[in-house]
């Protein structure tokens, strides 16, 4: 018999000290801020929700379109609520920038977080599945684990 050796994962998880959760309004961002607050708790690690405001090149990147405002301050006062459901301290930030994903990355190297959780839309594009522009971006470009969280698929019964 081989002996059974852990997973290296295990022992990141233990030691991580800030975590980040990069929500954008889907059904996913509820489960990944609820795991973030769990395993924020358990290794009593500094908590950071980051909105990212995608500004139109078209407009100054200062630009201040109230209804998109409106709509991530929503966002984040929800999940701020989430975390305050889970006895969690959180920090929120919000950031307007060009690219959704660069602006994750840079937040997540500037704030030295030791992973970042998004959660994840089941989307198609010319019928497969599809992660966007910004997943693929982050897991590319990022310094540190990045966890995907995606909700179940609802399966329609066909009768």
């Amino acid at each position: 018999m081989f002996p059974v050796k852990e997973p290296e994962t295990q022992d990141k998880v233990t030691k991580l000290k800030r975590i980040l959760v990069a929500v954008s309004g889907n059904a996913a961002d509820e489960d990944a801020v609820n795991l973030a607050c769990h395993l924020s708790k358990k290794n009593k690690a500094e908590l950071f929700i980051l909105y990212i405001l995608e500004v139109q090149r078209s407009l100054p990147l200062d630009a201040v379109v109230q209804s998109e405002l409106n709509k991530a301050e929503q966002i984040l006062s929800r999940a701020e609520d989430i975390a305050n459901e889970n006895d969690c301290e959180v920090t929120t930030d919000l950031i307007q920038a060009r690219e959704v994903g660069a602006a994750i990355v840079d937040d997540a190297v500037e704030k030295k977080v030791d992973v970042i959780f998004m959660g994840l839309e089941y989307k198609k594009r010319f019928g497969s599945f599809n992660l966007g522009e910004a997943i693929p971006y982050v897991l590319e470009e990022a310094p540190c684990d990045v966890i995907l969280v995606r909700r179940a698929i609802s399966k329609k019964v066909k009768l």
